[in-house]
């Protein structure tokens, strides 16, 4: 995560917050940045792997 993307995060939250709400939100926006970063380097599944993937955990 870069720094700005924490400062926008604080900027945004209201005057006052409990702490583990800017912590929620730097958890998700860093969650959805890894998951953009395997979509772009093609670390996903297509829905049929899933498909079997599930299937074989379900035997």
């Amino acid at each position: 995560m870069k720094k700005q993307v924490a400062m926008d995060s604080l900027k945004d939250m209201p005057q006052d917050f409990e702490l583990d709400e800017l912590i929620e939100r730097l958890v998700v926006l860093d969650k959805i940045e890894k998951g953009q970063n395997d979509i772009e380097n093609g670390q996903v599944y297509s829905h049929e792997e899933v498909k079997n993937k599930l299937n074989k955990w379900l035997k």
